[in-house]
């Protein structure tokens, strides 16, 4: 990829709300592109689309060739990654993934962005995103990480529905709207389900202890996600994680709670000061707390609630936001772009 001034890129799942965003920020960051193909499943092929670049016309992901391609920004699902990406690898491309289908992959890297950038350089081919509830987290424990080494971690998620898509965004505003024109009937428990199916149980006025899909041992695979990704991207796999995910009635912006504890005792000020200078992210202090509602539609993970802890001294607890369409999923796509034309890259 060094050498490449002007890339020819792509962006597959282009018509989706990640694909969509992704098409935003490579507008918003001036990303050098020399020429933009977009690709999407065959319901959304011959739509046009209007860019920064002039409309272009989607093509079918089935059907399209790859070839002319440096650079594909992929967010069309697991199943269709494993499927197609070789295809672009094989055309002379570098896939950057959205998915989760090589994160776990020992030979593919899995980047953050001002977290562990030098990872990008190992790629053969194609360089995973990870997902958007750890990539929140990791930029900022990822800071501390280097610092003092993180042990372990308790690490509750808060996360919102349009980490489930469109589709979940769809379905909080339906059952707000439903469940909303009977206040008195969430007080009593008379309330009527309103007949959502994307959930396990309602979402809207509801908070829901199962996002994600039941795995192993009684946890659901977002909470796999945040003990391997958490390894895989700091670099040791003896971090001990423990992980509760919960979906919210929130549209936009993900939340985790998380304690943890070091190989060192980390104080309050050395924390703050750490983070202070972590590229991306933006600390506020205690009386300017940081919620979904302040990270929606910005770039930076927000910080705040960091104490030291009372139970057992030595580690910190903390509040990390970030908005899960941006930093965890399309932002962090673009930024990898950015890494691999500054040379950043084996390819």
């Amino acid at each position: 990829m060094r050498g490449i001034a002007a890339p020819r890129v792509a962006v597959v799942g282009a018509t989706g709300v990640v694909g969509r965003t992704m098409l935003s920020i490579l507008s918003e960051r001036n990303f050098p592109l020399s020429s933009l193909r977009l690709f999407a499943s065959s319901r959304s092929a011959g739509t046009v689309v209007s860019t920064p670049w002039g409309d272009v016309t989607v093509e079918d992901l089935a059907t399209a060739d790859p070839t002319g391609v440096d650079i594909a920004l992929f967010s069309a699902g697991g199943a269709r990654s494993l499927e197609y990406a070789p295809a672009f690898v094989a055309a002379g491309a570098v896939v950057i993934d959205n998915s989760s289908a090589f994160r776990r992959d020992p030979a593919v890297p899995l980047v953050v962005a001002e977290v562990n950038d030098d990872a990008i350089a190992r790629h053969n081919g194609i360089v995973a995103n990870p997902n958007c509830t750890t990539m929140g987290l990791m930029m900022a424990v990822g800071p501390l990480h280097r610092a003092a080494g993180i042990d372990r971690m308790i690490a509750t998620s808060y996360q919102a529905t349009s980490g489930s898509g469109q589709a979940g965004v769809e379905v909080l505003m339906h059952e707000i709207d439903v469940l909303g024109k009977k206040p008195e009937e969430l007080a009593t428990g008379g309330w009527s389900d309103p007949g959502s199916t994307l959930y396990s149980r309602p979402i809207g006025f509801n908070v829901l202890p199962h996002a994600g899909s039941f795995a192993e041992e009684h946890y659901t695979d977002e909470e796999w996600k945040l003990v391997n990704e958490t390894r895989k991207i700091l670099g040791d796999d003896s971090i001990r994680v423990e992980p509760t995910c919960v979906r919210v009635p929130v549209a936009v912006g993900h939340s985790v709670a998380a304690t943890v504890f070091f190989d060192r005792v980390v104080s309050r000020d050395e924390a703050l000061d750490i983070l202070s200078e972590a590229p991306g992210v933006e600390v506020w202090d205690d009386a300017k707390v940081p919620t979904p509602l302040d990270a929606a539609g910005i770039d930076t993970t927000l910080v705040g609630r960091v104490r030291e802890t009372l139970g057992e001294r030595g580690g910190l607890n903390l509040w990390v936001v970030s908005d899960n369409l941006r930093k965890g999923a399309a932002l962090n796509t673009v930024q990898l772009a950015e890494l691999l034309l500054r040379g950043d890259s084996a390819g």
